[in-house]
């Protein structure tokens, strides 16, 4: 999937849609968490699940900062990100991680966007560098676990 999170016009708009991003990337994570047979991989990807869910509790003070919408549940996109999941299941959990390595290229990319975002003032584009940091982390640790496999 590409996304498109982070062309958006007005920082309002990026902050709404990134809290759906990462709504969408808690459930694939919980999905993930669920079918992995490997409890020191699952244990890992619960990890990760806590590093969104303080992404989506930042997000969230900005939304009502900003006076933006926050969405309460994912969007269509959820039954994608848990579908890719569900899929690699039937291969075991490298192919899990794999799917899950390419729900954290969408999470890389709108990060990288928003911390150049015009709108960003220097809090905002601090926190959008440190969950852009986070993404790369858990985005190079599912490819190398997958390839280890």
């Amino acid at each position: 999937m590409v996304t498109m999170v982070g062309n958006e016009s007005s920082i309002e708009k990026l902050v709404t849609n990134l809290i759906y991003l990462e709504r969408d990337a808690i459930a694939a994570y919980e999905s993930c968490i669920e079918r992995l047979r490997d409890p020191q991989l699952s244990s890992q990807i619960a990890a990760f699940r806590q590093d969104h869910l303080q992404h989506l509790d930042v997000l969230n003070e900005m939304a009502r900062e900003l006076g933006a919408e926050a969405p309460t549940e994912g969007d269509m996109k959820q039954m994608l990100t848990t579908g890719k999941i569900a899929l690699a299941d039937m291969m075991g959990d490298s192919a899990i991680l794999k799917a899950m390595k390419t729900n954290e290229d969408d999470t890389v990319t709108a990060y990288e966007r928003a911390s150049r975002h015009e709108a960003a003032i220097p809090k905002s584009r601090a926190f959008f560098e440190k969950a852009l940091r986070d993404e790369e982390r858990h985005r190079a640790w599912m490819d190398s676990a997958a390839k280890q496999m």
